[in-house]
């Protein structure tokens, strides 16, 4: 399949322009104060306004109004660096994908002619950081403190990553795929940014190497010219500006599998375990947990007391959403959202709920979701070193006049 095709491929129905809800104008109170002195809505090359929350690395969050949609446009996608050293789009020039390691028959260089004559998998899928509601945390943790725009939800097309891995031949050995990006640290002594994942996933079709999104090339802060797509698994695994993969019979053991992204055993759900990474008392942080979050109204928004609705999007690990309530009081009470179709296992399902007439005054607005597997989400913060996996429904304040 040749670039022209990718672009203009299937899904354009999902991509027509939004309507979304007015921008977002303030930051969220419960960031804290640090963030909130720095922070601020700007404008990027090839993206419209995001909230940028540092520069070095680029991390820039996604406004919540955009989420009001499925499919969430390239100019609007959260940007989530671990380096510093980002590529360049010259630096992308003469690219190409290097595949090798002890668990392949030979190793091989892939060019993007070569990638594009490989069959063309298709995935709706959300791409969200771990940390996404970091900031959110009572007490605050370390890191980018995330409100809820540390994600977005994509249709991806590229190869699925086992045929790329046919051409080098996958051993009967093969336990983990190593994969590496063009970015790089910015001094001596950092690690280098690599994960790993476990061959089950490895060899799922629905893990590609992406090389378009929305049907167009990927945006360079989004992974330009090939990234890694792991749905229903945190971003953290969806290494960007892809530039070689490791198939190989032993775990990768670095700071980014060993020690960073980690959470207490048995804290949160999982289906595919990462055997090969756990210990006895800490596992790798893998697959989504079930969420949901009200992007229209926003908060501090006044509303018409005659009523209005309620929207937003749910999303979990590939289950699927099987239910999302609505609480205007602040949890006390909840009522039925009603579910537009689903859109695949990995997307975003929108809710909406007209609220009818209502007194004057002040409510707190909540959604939370279940999903086919009857997880729902978390009454109380599963706190963690890390601050991963904020899935505690959140009062959005709004007034009705």
């Amino acid at each position: 399949m040749r670039r022209r095709e990718i672009i203009a491929g299937a899904g354009a129905a999902l991509l027509a322009s939004p309507s979304v809800a007015a921008e977002s104008t303030t930051l969220p109170a419960e960031l804290p104060d640090g963030t909130r002195a720095v922070a601020q809505f700007v404008n990027l090359p090839d993206k419209r306004r995001m909230l940028r929350l540092t520069d070095r690395p680029p991390n820039y969050a996604t406004p919540v109004n955009v989420f009001t949609d499925v499919v969430t446009p390239n100019d609007r996608f959260f940007v989530r660096y671990h380096l510093a050293g980002v590529p360049s789009a010259a630096d992308m020039d003469g690219w190409s994908l290097t595949i090798g390691g002890d668990a392949v028959n030979r190793q091989i260089r892939l060019k993007m002619s070569d990638l594009l004559d490989l069959p063309t998998n298709q995935v709706l899928s959300v791409c969200q950081c771990a940390g996404n509601r970091r900031g959110f945390f009572d007490p605050h943790v370390a890191g980018v403190q995330w409100p809820d725009g540390g994600m977005g939800c994509a249709v991806w097309r590229g190869p699925a990553l086992r045929d790329v891995l046919k051409a080098a031949g996958v051993k009967a050995e093969a336990l983990e795929v190593w994969v590496g990006g063009a970015d790089k640290p910015p001094m001596e002594g950092t690690p280098p940014f690599r994960k790993s994942i476990p061959i089950e996933k490895a060899m799922d079709g629905d893990t590609i190497v992406a090389i378009a999104m929305n049907n167009a090339p990927l945006p360079l802060l989004n992974g330009y010219p090939a990234r890694l797509v792991v749905p229903g698994w945190t971003g953290t695994y969806w290494m960007k500006h892809l530039t070689n993969i490791e198939v190989s019979a032993e775990p990768l053991k670095n700071f980014w599998m060993q020690t960073a992204y980690r959470v207490p055993a048995g804290m949160f759900p999982v289906q595919l375990p990462f055997k090969s990474q756990a210990t006895e008392t800490t596992v790798p942080i893998t697959e989504l947990v079930v969420n949901s979050l009200i992007a229209d109204p926003l908060e501090g928004d006044e509303v018409e007391r005659s009523g209005f609705t309620i929207r937003g999007v749910a999303w979990d690990r590939g289950t699927g959403i099987n239910r999302v309530e609505i609480s205007l009081d602040g949890g006390r009470n909840w009522q039925d959202a009603m579910l537009e179709k689903p859109l695949g296992p990995y997307a975003y399902r929108r809710f909406s709920l007209p609220t009818g007439s209502l007194r004057p005054g002040t409510y707190k607005l909540m959604s939370r979701a279940t999903n086919h597997a009857g997880e729902r989400q978390a009454d109380k913060l599963k706190t963690n070193p890390g601050g991963y996996h904020n899935n505690v429904p959140r009062p959005i304040a709004v007034v009705a006049r």
